[in-house]
């Protein structure tokens, strides 16, 4: 019966999710209505309000599913290069460009700061910082760039490139500011290499 009962929780969460992300790609936060959001995917708001607390908690949510899905295109990303290093800018590439995406460009890159605030100070991003900072320390380790202390550098480099993604988000020509971003960043981040 708890198996069940636990079953149909996940479930729920997860109608409440995808109902969400549909939403806010189309209308965006501040307009995705709740009480529409919620009668689509068959549920109540008290579903809403039992599993994510508000819509801000369905928003963090979505963001965290969002996320996920990045952080598995990206590892195949930097799984296909050549060598660790070219892996990892090669990551960064790829994010930068996922900014031209519209749902992530509508849900994570506008509306998940305006109403979650700083995403250097998400969980996700706290977590892709820890992972970064792990692959710069084994790329010192196998000497594959220079010492350098890998908190510090893992920091720039991902505060460089989430600033660059919100950069081309907000523009009104995201896709020139886009070429501009990367140019930039891959000369920021092949300094690294340089003893």
């Amino acid at each position: 019966m708890a198996g069940r009962r636990a079953q149909m929780m996940e479930e729920t969460k997860a109608k409440l999710v995808r109902a969400a992300r549909q939403a806010f790609a189309e209308t965006g936060f501040a307009d995705a209505s709740m009480d529409e959001l919620t009668a689509g995917a068959g549920l109540t708001r008290g579903a809403l309000y039992h599993h994510f607390g508000d819509k801000k908690g369905l928003l963090q949510a979505v963001i965290a599913q969002i996320d996920g899905e990045m952080a598995a295109r990206l590892a195949v990303v930097g799984e296909r290069a050549e060598t660790p290093w070219r892996g990892l800018l090669d990551e960064y590439r790829a994010y930068l460009e996922m900014a031209l995406e519209p749902e992530i460009q509508r849900i994570l890159l506008l509306d998940g700061p305006a109403v979650l605030g700083d995403p250097s100070r998400w969980p996700t991003q706290n977590a892709c910082l820890a992972e970064t900072t792990r692959r710069i320390r084994a790329l010192v380790a196998d000497g594959a760039i220079p010492p350098v202390d890998p908190e510090a550098a893992a920091r720039l480099l991902n505060g460089a490139s989430l600033h660059a993604a919100l950069w081309v988000a907000a523009s009104d020509e995201p896709e020139a500011v886009l070429a501009k971003a990367l140019d930039a960043f891959r000369r920021l981040a092949e300094g690294l290499v340089r003893a």
